[in-house]
Parts: C-alpha cells; structure tokens; sequence
C-alpha cells in the first residue's frame, strides 16, 4: 500500500490536551480522531488494528464452538423494563423515542435481547448449552469522557452469552472462555493479570476481570529504545537522562483500577475485592469500664489517638450509610478505609451511598468525628470489618459533639455482623499467605461472569428439563474491549526513541513499537528519494517481493524530505523498517528493527531470508 494514498494526519508535537500517553500518540501519529466528546474516528491505521483484533477473537472464539451473529445496536426499551434494568442501569442509558413515541435506547451491552432471542428460539435442554457473540458498537452516556479511548460514550466490545441447563455446563464454558481469552491477549503482546473482579451492574456472581497493567514510568529499560548511535545509558549525559526521566513522568499513569497482586503467588484481584491474610487474635484482656470522656475539636482518628495518647489501632471509626435508602452503620478499625463495594455485595444493596451530616446527626443525635455504635436504637444494623472484633477496650464516639467512650468491647457494649469491608493496604500479607500484596494500576480489557438465571427469571427464559419441567436458562456473559485494546496497547508500546547526531547532541522522540500481530503493516518500506529512478526502482522490486512473500508492507513514496519519512515511521511504528537510498546502485538496503533498535545493512536479494531470521531472533 502506497502511503501516499491512505489518510495519517500526523502531528508535529505531542498535543496538549492529552494527559496519557496512548491519547497523545494516538493522535499524533494519526491513528484516530475525534468527532465530538466520547466520540471518535478510527482513520484507516487503527481500523487495521482493530480488524487484527477482530480476526484473533473470531480465531480463538472459534475454538470454543462460539458463534458470532450481529443483534442491533438500538434496543426497544421494554426488554430492559422486563429484565428490571432500564431504572436501575443509571444515566449511562441513552434513551430516545422514535416519531411515534416508542422508547428506544442505545445497546450499552446485550444481556437482555440475547435472552429474548434465546428465549423465543430454544425450548429444550437438549439445544443447550449455546454461546452466541458479537462485535460492534456499544453506548453509554458517560460523565466525563477521556483519555480518547480509554473511556468514551460509543466504544466497540465483543460481547458473548453462554445459555446452559444446568451449573456443570456453565462452569466449563466459563473456563473455555478464561483460557479463551488468555490466548487473545497473549496473541495481541499484552502484559495483563486475570484478577477477581466485582459483577457490577451486569449482575454477576462470579466474576474475573483482565487487566491490562501499565508500565512503571521510572522503568527506563521499559520506554527507551536506544538507537545504534547511542551504546548505552551509562553513555548518556546526566542532564539528558533528566530531561528523559522528566519526559517519561509528565504523563498521567493510565488505568482506571488499582490491582492488589501478590508478590509469590498467582493471587491478583481488583483493589475493589481485594482481600489480606486475616487470621483472627485469640488473647484474653481485662475489659475497662466503659467511660464518657472530653475530647474537643477531635474529629478525626488521628486527632483523637493523639489527644487521648492511644494508638489508631485502639480506635474504631464509626460511618452511617444508605443502602438502597435504609440506614447501615458500617465500623472499621482506626484509620482503615471503607471499601464501598465489598459492604454493598454483602448487603445484597442496589445502591449504597454515604449520609448526609443532617442524617448522621438526625440517626446518632451527633455530628461527623464523635459517631459511635454503642447505644444505638434496637433493630440497628451493624456491619463491623472483621478486624474489629479483635480490639480490646476501643475507643470510639459517644454520639455526643466533643465526647469519645473508652473501654468500648465488642459484644459486651456492641453488637455487630462481621465481614471483610476494608480496603488492603500495599505491603500487607496476601490473602494465600505466599508473599504481600503489591499495587500496580490497570486498564479492564476483559471482564466475565456467571450471570446464573438473573436475566431468565425476570424475561421468562425456560426450556424443558430432561424430566419435562420448565427451568430458566442459566447463563454467562463475557466481553472484550475492542477499541479499549488498542489504547491499553499503546500504553504498553509506547516508546522513547533515543539517538546521537552526527554533531554529537542526544535526541529523544515518542513513537510506537506495535506487537507484530497488531501492527496496521508488517514492514514500512522508505523510499528516501522518490526522484531517483533506481530507488524507486528497487523499492517497486523489494515491494512485490515482501508481498509475494506474505508480508504486508506500507511503502512511503511521500515527496517529503527523508527525515520527515523516518520521524512519521517512528510515531506509527510499524515492527521492521526498510530503508532504500543511497546505496540503491549496489542493491542494498538497510534494515532496522523496531522492538531492539538493531540496524544492519542487507542485499534486496537477500532481504526475505534475512527478516524471516531477525523475526524469530526478535521473539
């Protein structure tokens, strides 16, 4: 392909109104662009990225005997009436009528009219179990777009729905689709962790999410590429390894989840799930009396530790919540942090929001900084963090403004239900007990579930049972961010290209280093000079040859200067680059590896063979 015939409006400098890394070269090297907020177009690189994606899913998929058909994407509202989600989804639904007043919304995912379909076509156990997918636009009415791909309003997802008669079936198409989906990443060159994930909105019980983990930005090993002119980092002046350092740290860290993992062992989670070795403190202590005591202007643990000469682990921090509109007291131990999600799947809640202080006061009769739960009328639900049950002679509020109680005991002057609701701490013991938990930020590219009969029991979704009785389906839901890939890819591809001038001065630019599956051309073919018939010659030669040999190459005949052609090489990042000048005549070209830097010098004659070796050299 011509280069000279596709549209890759590069830009000059990285833009100033991206704050990741992945946005700003995407934009610059004129892979997308953005129509309107949230919304974007994929110029004709990313959609060859996207298609490769597409082609790795299809082939993977098709190992696991799923089928991919293609629903709508502008869904009737009633389907969601039916399933009970069209109030409870939020105002992330677009909704709109038609000229008659039918209410329609936008797919933001297909449980429900895969479930009608289903339902409507499959009446016996016999025609089970069923996977169906498809890949396509999706839509949701995001607050706050950013990050161009990485959260927008119409994204492209594979979605899949599994349909079963009986749990044995699901668990098995549930992990056909995890090993499924591992492959789809490995192929695609992505560093991603399989975690625990939380079932959210889709109304999942088990649930496991892939992330896709961005780079440390002080790992210089990671971003830099040195070029051949450059022998190592060693080399480099102290001021240039600064401005490098500043450069790789001016940009956001992407990801929208912290990931717990351990440091031994396979255990990984969301920080929203994650959990630590806890194993409960069996000591006997002579329990205080319980006494009211002044501890003005104390309104926090911190303060109040500090006033009454105790450490935070002595006192128990006391919250007031609304779980889908009814009042929950949640207790945690010091200056422990609330993790909202693991109190709301334990409640079984729909929404869970922190009270008002006009509320706190109204339940407790006291402001923020001195709530407590002794005391509390009979009926109260307590939900303690397991760890608070193992603090003897706590501090905690009096639930009256500048007064604390000590000498406070679990079960003597409380009661409570105990479960784990705190947020893990880095550096803390993994729940396993191999190794401690450490952080790192990630980027969701896949998520699944066991939806169960969520969606069959509310949509009537029965088939006849081996015995003839009626039993909803069970089902699972498994998606893919498509276009969400190509982002997490450049946050992992991206690279600092350093170099020497033949003046002595060090450069650095950004620019891609695509994983070879992905990447929109196998090999960028450079045409130094356009106007020298015996390099374009060579080039039309080297051209069909790479071609015949099953490679797909992007020829820059560009009538540009040739320093302007090896910049926008750098930024698109295609694996190999060819290079056809000065040395045309002879028949030799130059040969440069993207993901090392290398560089050599090779006959047209022998240019096939030599990249079939420096690929598997490069793996």
């Amino acid at each position: 392909m011509k280069q000279s015939k596709i549209l890759i409006p590069t830009l000059r400098e990285m833009p100033s109104d991206a704050s990741v890394i992945s946005h700003a070269l995407m934009l610059r090297a004129g892979y997308v662009r953005q129509i309107s907020a949230g919304s974007y177009i994929y110029l004709p690189l990313a959609n060859r990225v996207i298609e490769k994606i597409k082609t790795i899913i299809r082939e993977e998929f098709e190992k696991i005997d799923a089928v991919e058909m293609l629903a709508p994407a502008m869904i009737t509202s009633e389907l969601w009436k039916e399933s009970g989600r069209y109030e409870t989804y939020g105002d992330d639904l677009f909704k709109l009528k038609n000229s008659e007043g039918t209410e329609f919304i936008m797919g933001p995912t297909h449980e429900e009219t895969l479930t009608a379909l289903v339902r409507d076509s499959v009446k016996s156990y016999k025609q089970l179990p069923l996977t169906l997918y498809q890949i396509q636009a999706k839509y949701r009415n995001e607050k706050r777009p950013r990050n161009a791909l990485l959260r927008t309003r119409e994204f492209i997802m594979k979605d899949a729905y599994s349909f079963h008669a009986d749990y044995a079936s699901l668990d098995q198409v549930y992990l056909d689709h995890k090993q499924a989906y591992e492959n789809i990443f490995d192929r695609s060159g992505l560093d991603y962790k399989a975690i625990i994930g939380d079932g959210g909105a889709m109304g999942g019980k088990d649930s496991q999410e892939f992330m896709a983990i961005t780079p440390d930005r002080t790992d210089l090993e990671h971003w830099v590429v040195l070029d051949k002119s450059v022998a190592s980092f060693e080399e480099l002046p102290l001021e240039v390894l600064e401005e490098i350092k500043s450069e790789l740290l001016r940009w956001s860290v992407s990801g929208e989840d912290t990931i717990a993992y351990s440091s031994e062992s396979d255990y990984a989670a969301n920080l929203e799930m994650a959990t630590d070795f806890y194993k409960p403190r069996n000591f006997v202590v002579i329990q205080e009396e319980l006494t009211k005591v002044e501890t003005p202007n104390c309104k926090t643990i911190d303060d109040v530790a500090s006033f009454l000469q105790v450490e935070e682990e002595q006192t128990i921090k006391t919250l007031l919540l609304m779980a889908d509109g009814s009042p929950v007291v949640a207790l945690l131990v010091g200056n422990d942090q609330l993790n909202d999600v693991k109190l709301k799947n334990y409640l079984g809640a729909s929404f869970l929001d922190v009270a008002t202080e006009e509320e706190a006061k109204g339940f407790f009769g006291a402001s923020f900084g001195s709530l407590g739960p002794v005391g509390l009328a009979e009926g109260t639900r307590i939900v303690a963090d397991r760890r608070v049950q193992d603090v003897r002679n706590a501090v905690v509020g009096a639930n009256e403004d500048g007064y604390h109680l000590i000498g406070a005991n679990p079960g003597r002057d409380f009661v409570a239900e105990y479960a784990d609701i705190r947020e893990v701490r880095e550096g803390e013991v993994s729940p396993d007990g191999q190794g401690v938990l450490k952080f790192a930020r990630g980027i969701e590219i896949g998520h699944i579930f066991k939806l169960g009969t969520r969606y069959s029991e509310s949509m009537n979704g029965l088939v006849l049972d081996e015995n003839g009785r009626a039993i909803p389906m069970i089902m699972g839901c498994y998606g893919i961010g498509v276009s969400r890939l190509l982002s997490a890819v450049l946050e992992q591809h991206a690279r600092l290209f350093v170099n020497r001038t033949p003046k002595g001065d060090y450069r650095y630019a950004w620019g891609i280093n695509f994983p070879k599956a992905l990447a929109p051309y196998d090999v960028h073919l450079i045409e130094v000079n356009s106007k020298d018939s015996e390099i374009s010659g060579l080039v039309r030669h080297i051209e069909n040859s790479l071609q015949e040999s099953g490679y797909q190459v992007l020829t820059d005949d560009r009538k540009e200067r040739a320093g302007v052609k090896f910049s926008d090489s750098d930024l698109i990042g295609l694996p190999i680059r060819v290079t056809v000048g000065k040395k045309a005549a002879d028949g030799i070209v130059e040969v440069k590896m993207k993901a090392s830097g290398d560089t050599i010098e090779v006959h047209a004659d022998n240019l096939v063979e030599t990249l079939s070796i420096l690929s598997q050299e490069d793996n």
